[in-house]
């Protein structure tokens, strides 16, 4: 009896240490392991403007099955920019990892996220748009298809570049729809990878121009959002109160003023039709994942360059600090990280550099500004910051915390306070409330420690104090080139076309 009981015992131990050791090995070879990346990149897409983000109007299906197979981010945010061109800025800093003021809009002698991948034993392959100098993209990428090298173009017609084997781009061809163009391009190069020897992981950047105006969806989704069913925001204006920038900066001029409740709920139909247009492709892009076999193996990011406003706050654009503007959607999903999760840490896009090499299981990128939100994703922490800052050019500097938000016009000498907590609309200023008093200047403080922190050189004090009053009357609906004649037709009726202003892409 003794000696079979020493002979179980030694059965058990040896079993456990088999498992012991077998475990060790798994989780040395989980971490070992190196995962593919597919990043979906929208352009111009509010937070809210997703059936995931709580909004019941749009349909969404692919991008919410991302959410429900991982984690969402509920307060991502762009940092801001240096111009109108937010995407610019803001794409910068998501390649770079570096905040607003180390960066600006230049990655020329930059080194990128893609660049860091291919380092690191990545095969690498870029579409959409890279609204950064041509250059940096051809040090990015190894491979690319149905790139546009620019800000904005008609859908219709983008003038796309291929990535040759001399590693430089081709001269601009006009193909086709943007939206499918790019879709095709990451699913022929996800099909000629799966038939490869896939040697090397993949780091695959998928940049649409959708849903940025024009607003003009694809002919069979045009209509299928009845402009009457849609809601009006809940923070609209016919006129943003005060002047703070330039008030007829290219956004804006895409609707007349003031705004009409008519005008709005148009622009939210085609904005949602040409959403749900990138939704079902993107759909076909993870389908051909799983049918080559990939997708296991895969972590998928969605994630938008800026917000937008279409109404709220009497604007249409992103320039501003609203929240509308500066949040934007950041979704996660792939091998191990958790599903159906929400974060309410406050997280900026060049957070996605270091994370995502840790995600994958390669060096953390030196150099960045960039958080690791590794610890958030997988449950242990729940923040990385305690407050977060956003600017736009000298005239806009805002600061956040869990529940208030401050911003501030120092060449218009005006200041809103808004309680995020009741108000996340950003309905109610009550910086001119007494009550409010210590709570501005709490809040004041902490701006100016982020100006300092970010080497913002804003001058806060100007000696020359802007009014606040406008005319709207003398504001200019300008069309630019790149407007097809549906939306010609429809936003700009009564507008002289004779002087179409021309942009450049």
């Amino acid at each position: 009896m003794k000696k079979y009981l020493l002979l179980s015992l030694n059965v058990i131990m040896i079993s456990g240490l088999l498992v012991s050791n077998v475990s060790a090995q798994s989780s040395k070879k989980s971490k070992d392991k190196k995962y593919n990346i597919l990043f979906l990149f929208a352009d111009d897409q509010r937070a809210d403007a997703l059936g995931c983000a709580g909004n019941s109007y749009i349909k969404t299906p692919n991008i919410d099955q991302i959410a429900k197979n991982g984690v969402q981010f509920e307060n991502a945010y762009v940092m801001g920019g240096n111009h109108g061109a937010i995407c610019a800025a803001s794409r910068a800093m998501l390649m770079s990892g570096k905040s607003l003021f180390h960066v600006y809009d230049k990655l020329k002698g930059v080194r990128t996220m893609p660049m860091h991948f291919a380092e690191n034993g990545y095969e690498t392959f870029g579409t959409g748009k890279w609204h950064n100098e041509m250059e940096s993209f051809e040090k990015s990428f190894q491979k690319g298809e149905n790139v546009f090298t620019g800000g904005m173009a008609d859908h219709y017609a983008t003038p796309m570049r291929s990535l040759g084997k001399d590693g430089k781009l081709s001269e601009p061809t006009k193909n086709g729809y943007s939206t499918d163009l790019f879709a095709d391009a990451a699913i022929h190069y996800l099909t000629d990878y799966a038939k490869s020897k896939k040697v090397n992981p993949f780091f695959c950047y998928v940049a649409f121009t959708a849903p940025h105006d024009p607003r003009s969806p694809r002919q069979d989704y045009i209509g299928m959002y009845p402009d009457e069913t849609i809601p009006l925001p809940g923070n609209f204006k016919a006129l943003h109160p005060f002047q703070f920038d330039n008030m007829n900066v290219r956004d804006e001029t895409l609707g007349a003023w003031p705004r009409t409740p008519e005008m709005i709920q148009a622009s939210l139909a085609d904005y949602y039709a040409l959403i749900s247009h990138l939704d079902n492709r993107i759909g076909d892009i993870i389908e051909t994942l799983k049918k080559q076999g990939l997708y296991e193996n895969t972590i998928i990011v969605y994630a938008a360059d800026n917000g937008l406003a279409i109404g709220s706050h009497g604007l249409l654009g992103k320039q501003d600090l609203y929240e509308h503007s500066m949040k934007v959607p950041m979704l996660i999903s792939g091998p191990g990280i958790p599903k159906n999760e929400k974060k309410d840490a406050m997280v900026y896009l060049f957070d996605l550099f270091p994370t995502l090499s840790n995600l994958a299981n390669i060096p953390a990128p030196t150099a960045v500004d960039g958080e690791n939100l590794a610890p958030i994703i997988k449950g242990k922490a729940t923040k990385t910051r305690e407050s977060l800052y956003t600017a736009y050019r000298t005239t806009v500097r805002a600061v956040r915390t869990a529940d208030w938000k401050i911003i501030t016009y120092p060449e218009r000498n005006y200041t809103q306070l808004f309680d995020l907590k009741n108000d996340p609309l950003e309905i109610h200023n009550l910086a001119t409330d007494a009550i409010y008093k210590t709570k501005v200047e709490e809040m004041m403080r902490l701006l100016d420690q982020w100006r300092v922190a970010t080497h913002d050189e804003v001058n806060m004090n100007p000696k020359k104090i802007l009014p606040l009053e406008y005319d709207y009357k003398k504001l200019k609906q300008i069309p630019d080139d790149k407007q097809p004649a549906y939306i010609l037709e429809k936003y700009f009726k009564g507008v002289d076309l004779k002087n179409i202003k021309k942009t450049a892409h």
